[in-house]
């Protein structure tokens, strides 16, 4: 899962995303309009948590122009505003959700969660030949021995059941797995599948389709 945080309070922003990180999930921030919509629009993103109140513009114009934009990705709207009327205009503009401040933060972690799962990338949980994850428990197994895998080889688990057997890209695999920071010329992704082959066992389920990418068997 891949996350994208706007708020414009950068304490708040970098708790938030320091949080997210620490639960497995790629997170990237932006502190105002412009910085997320552009983001928005280039990152692929599962939940995008977008505040209302954005400086250079305004949270609602970026809603409105994200979803405008075909972007596939769940907003979740954070305001101080408690009013019924202000929640009901955020959902009007394209919201999926609504959380007003202050929030508890593991109330904001379960709403993340429950639009990750309604998203189009698929199910609650994943299931390929002897593979299975349940993505809200984050935990995976093969043939009913349970996977002990870090949150890197999880999230890669992860996007390689979504694509069903399809080929999925190394750059594909470092932009929904990592964040925004992650050195595109780095070899994590390479020695990520190396240690997640291992773990899953034999015989091998992760095939090397050369000059494209990785994809389950």
């Amino acid at each position: 899962m891949r996350v994208l945080i706007a708020e414009d309070h950068v304490e708040l922003a970098q708790d938030i995303a320091d949080g997210l990180r620490d639960r497995g999930i790629a997170t990237d921030v932006a502190h105002d309009g412009e910085a997320a919509l552009r983001k928005g629009s280039v990152y692929r993103y599962d939940v995008i948590v977008l505040d209302r109140d954005l400086p250079t513009l305004h949270g609602d114009k970026v809603c409105v122009a994200l979803r405008d934009g075909r972007s596939d990705a769940r907003i979740l709207m954070l305001t101080a505003a408690a009013a019924i009327g202000d929640r009901v205009d955020g959902l009007n503009l394209g919201a999926d959700d609504y959380l007003a401040k202050p929030f508890a933060f593991a109330e904001l972690v379960a709403r993340i969660q429950a639009l990750a799962r309604r998203a189009p990338s698929g199910p609650a949980v994943l299931v390929r030949g002897e593979l299975t994850l349940d993505r809200a428990r984050r935990e995976a197994e093969r043939a009913g021995r349970k996977l002990s895998l870090t949150r890197k080889e999880l999230g890669v688990l992860e996007v390689l059941l979504e694509a069903g057997g399809g080929v999925v890209s190394a750059e594909e695999l470092l932009e929904r797995v990592w964040d925004e920071n992650a050195d595109p010329f780095t070899r994590t992704v390479v020695v990520t599948i190396t240690r997640l082959r291992r773990k899953l066992g034999q015989p091998e389920v992760i095939e090397t389709v050369v000059g494209a990418g990785y994809r389950l068997r």
